[in-house]
C-alpha cells in the first residue's frame, strides 16, 4: 500500500454479501453491553480475525486505487471521491476496533489471533468516540484544523501575504536576522486558533481510546510497539542518551559559528539557540546553515548532478540503476507493470501530486513509484529510498493482510535510508560514475552536510511526541500547551523561541504533523535504525572501510540478510525483526557514533575552550 496510508475499510455485511443489510452502527452502549458479555471465544476471534482479514485484503485494494487515481488525477471529482472513501474508513476502523475490543481478556487465544486482535484494537491514529454527535464533531474539527493549516498565510503590513513555502525560502536563504525573525514570527500567526480545536479534539480521542480499552490516547498509540506503554518513554531516552554527546558537539560548533555571523547580541555564547536562525521553519534540520558551519575543504571532489546529466541519464534510466543496486543484492527485478503503471515524470496535461512515494496497489506485485523525477543528486538517492519501501512491500507479500507492513512504524523509513547511505563514492566508481574513488579528504564537508540533516533531526524527532503524550495524559491544559512545548524543546534540542511568546500562543500547531495528528516517533526511530542496519549489513558484506564510506552494492550475502529481515513484515515484534538482521534485539545508536566518528574527532577540536551545553 501507499506508505502515507495504510486504512482499514468497513467490516460489515453489506460488504461481504450483497444482499446483506447493512450492519448496525456500535454506540458506546452496545459495545459495552458486548465486552461485558461472557459469551466470546477463542473460537469466535479466530473466525473474527480471518473474517475481517479476507475482507480487509479485498477492499484494501479499492481505497489504494482510489488514492493513486487522485494522487495522479487531481479534479474535483477525485477529490470528492478520496475524502468520502477517507470518512468511510474513518468509522470502519472505530467499528472493528470495538468488535476487536470484545474479545479483550478471552483466554487461551493463540499468538497470531492476540497480535491481530491488538493490531486492530490500536491501528487507528484518532479514534473517535462511539457517540454519532461527537463523532461528528470530531471529524469537523479535524477539517477546520486541516483548512486552517493549509490556508495560512502572514500577512504584513502592507498588506502582502507570504504562504508557507515563501516563509520557509526566507528561512532558508536569507542572513539578515530580522527577515528571519518577521518570517518565523509570521507563521505562527496561523496557528492560536487551533489552540481550542486541538483541545477539544484531544478530549474527544482519549474517549475513543478510552472505549476501546486504553487509559488515553498516548498509551494507544505506545501500544503499538511490542512493548509496555509506559516503559517506551524511557526506551527512547536511552537510546537518545547514546547519541546526545554528538547532538551536543554539533549544537555547540553551530552556535558558536552562528554567533560569529550573527553576534553575541543575537546569538548568546551560552544557552539554547534562537530558533529562527537554523534555516528550518521549525529547526529540525540544518542544512540550509552548511555554508555558515562547514569544515575547510568541504567539496567532495565531484558534482554528482552535472555527472548524470553529462552521461545522459534520464528518469528512467535513473529507476533503472536503483533497480539493479536491488538486483547485485539477489533481489529478483521488478515486475513489467512497475514500468507501466509508476509515474516519473510529471505530466504536462495535468496535475499530480508530485511528493515522492512508492505504492503496493494489491499487496502483491503491482508495485509502483509515484515521483516527477529530476536528473539531480537529490533525486537519485530519492529513487534509491523509495524502491527500497517497494522492495519491503514485495518481500512480505506471502504475509496475511495485517502483517504486510513494517516490524513497526519506523521500519519502512529506516529500510530505504539504509540503502540510501550506501550512495558512497565507491559505489558511484563502481557505475563508472566516477574515474576513481575521491580521497578522505572531502568526507568532512559531506559528513557534516549529513549531521546537519540527520543529527539535528534527532531530538526533534523525540520530543514532538513527548509532548504529545504529555497533553493526552492530561499533565497540561491547553493554557499550557505552548510553555511545554519550549520546556521540551530546549531540554531535547537546546533551541528556544525568540523572544517572548504571547499568551495565546500554539507553536505546535505551526508543525503541520500536530494539527495533521501524524504520530512522530516513527521518524526518530528511522534515523537511528538506518545506521544500524547500515553497519550490520556492512558488516555481513565484509567492508574494512570506514561505514560512511561502505556501499553494500553487489554484496548477495547483505541482501539475503536484509531480506530476512523484510519478508518477516509484521508477523513477530519488532526485536525479532532487528535480530534477524542486525543479531541484536535492542535498538543501538552507537552505530551513529561510527559512522560521524571522523566528523566527531574535528567538531572536539573546534569546540576545544568552548562553553558547551545549555
Amino acid at each position: 500500500m501507499n506508505l502515507l496510508k495504510k486504512s482499514i475499510p468497513l467490516l460489515i455485511c453489506a460488504l461481504l454479501v450483497a444482499a446483506c443489510e447493512p450492519a448496525p452502527v456500535a454506540t458506546s452502549e452496545n459495545v459495552s453491553e458486548t465486552v461485558a458479555s461472557t459469551g466470546a471465544t477463542p473460537e469466535q476471534a479466530i473466525a473474527f480475525v480471518a473474517d475481517a482479514e479476507t475482507s480487509l485484503e479485498r477492499l484494501g485494494q479499492h481505497s489504494e486505487r482510489t488514492s493513486w487515481v487522485l494522487s495522479n488525477f487531481i479534479t474535483e471529482d477525485t477529490e470528492l471521491l478520496a475524502a468520502r472513501a477517507n470518512e468511510e474508513f474513518t468509522a470502519a476502523k472505530v467499528a472493528i476496533a470495538a468488535e476487536a475490543a470484545r474479545f479483550n481478556g478471552v483466554e487461551g487465544l493463540d499468538y497470531d489471533t492476540t497480535r491481530k486482535l491488538q493490531m486492530l484494537r490500536s491501528d487507528i491514529t484518532i479514534p473517535a468516540p462511539m457517540d454519532a454527535a461527537k463523532t461528528a464533531e470530531q471529524a469537523e474539527i479535524g477539517a477546520k484544523m486541516s483548512g486552517l493549516y493549509g490556508r495560512g498565510s502572514y500577512c504584513r503590513e502592507d498588506g502582502t501575504c507570504l504562504a508557507l513555502g515563501e516563509l520557509e525560502d526566507i528561512l532558508a536563504e536569507s542572513r539578515n536576522p530580522g527577515e528571519l525573525l518577521e518570517a518565523w514570527q509570521g507563521w505562527r500567526t496561523v496557528s492560536p486558533p487551533m489552540r481550542e480545536l486541538y483541545a477539544r479534539q484531544v478530549e474527544l480521542a482519549n474517549e475513543g481510546a478510552t472505549e476501546l480499552g486504553f487509559n488515553d490516547l498516548g498509551t494507544m498509540w505506545r501500544s503499538a510497539y511490542d512493548m509496555d506503554p509506559a516503559d517506551f518513554p524511557g526506551e527512547l531516552d536511552r537510546i537518545w542518551n547514546q547519541v546526545s554527546p554528538l547532538y551536543e558537539a554539533l549544537h555547540c560548533h553551530v552556535r558558536a559559528s552562528l554567533q560569529e555571523q550573527y553576534g553575541s547580541e543575537v546569538v548568546p555564547g551560552e544557552g539554547p539557540i534562537p530558533a529562527h536562525l537554523l534555516g528550518n521553519m521549525w529547526a529540525q534540520s540544518w542544512e540550509n546553515v552548511f555554508d555558515l558551519v562547514a569544515p575547510p575543504q568541504t567539496e567532495p571532489g565531484y558534482d554528482l548532478t552535472a555527472i548524470l546529466n553529462d552521461e545522459g541519464y534520464d528518469p528512467i534510466s535513473m529507476v533503472k540503476t536503483g533497480e539493479a543496486f536491488f538486483s547485485s543484492l539477489g533481489f529478483e527485478q521488478l515486475p513489467d507493470t512497475f514500468w507501466t503503471r509508476s509515474l516519473f515524470v510529471k505530466p504536462a496535461d495535468r496535475d499530480v501530486v508530485c511528493h515522492a512515494s512508492a505504492w503496493d496497489i494489491d499487496e502483491q506485485d503491482d508495485l509502483r513509484i509515484k515521483m516527477c523525477i529530476d536528473v539531480n543528486s537529490e533525486d537519485f538517492k530519492t529513487i534509491h529510498h523509495e524502491l527500497g519501501h517497494n522492495y519491503y512491500q514485495r518481500a512480505y507479500k506471502d504475509q496475511t493482510y495485517l502483517y504486510r507492513n513494517s516490524a513497526n512504524d519506523g521500519f519502512h523509513e529506516a529500510v530505504g535510508d539504509t540503502l540510501s547511505l550506501s550512495i558512497t563514492p565507491e559505489y558511484l566508481a563502481q557505475l563508472g560514475l566516477l574515474d576513481e574513488v575521491p580521497d578522505a579528504s572531502g568526507d568532512l564537508g559531506l559528513l557534516m552536510n549529513q549531521a546537519l540533516e540527520k543529527i539535528a533531526f534527532l531530538p526533534f524527532g523525540l520530543m514532538v511526541d513527548q509532548w504529545r503524550w504529555k497533553v493526552f495524559a492530561g499533565e497540561v491544559g491547553p493554557e499550557g500547551y505552548n510553555d511545554l512545548w519550549w520546556q521540551l524543546r530546549e531540554q531535547y534540542q537546546g533551541v528556544g523561541a525568540p523572544g517572548e511568546r504571547p499568551a495565546d500562543a500554539f507553536d505546535p500547531g505551526a508543525k503541520f504533523h500536530v494539527p495533521g495528528n501524524t504520530p512522530y516517533t516513527r521518524y526518530f526511530l528511522a534515523h537511528i535504525l538506518q545506521f544500524q542496519f547500515h553497519r550490520a549489513l556492512c558488516k555481513v558484506a565484509g567492508n574494512t572501510d570506514p561505514i560512511h564510506r561502505c556501499s553494500i552494492y553487489g554484496s548477495e550475502e547483505a541482501g539475503e540478510r536484509l531480506n530476512a529481515m523484510l519478508e518477516m513484515g509484521r508477523s513477530r515484534p519488532w526485536p525479532e525483526a532487528l535480530e534477524a538482521l542486525t543479531g541484536s534485539s535492542e535498538m543501538d545508536a552507537t552505530a551513529i557514533l561510527d559512522y560521524f566518528a571522523p566528523l566527531q574527532a574535528w567538531l572536539d577540536e573546534q569546540n576545544a575552550g568552548r562553553q558547551c551545553g545549555w
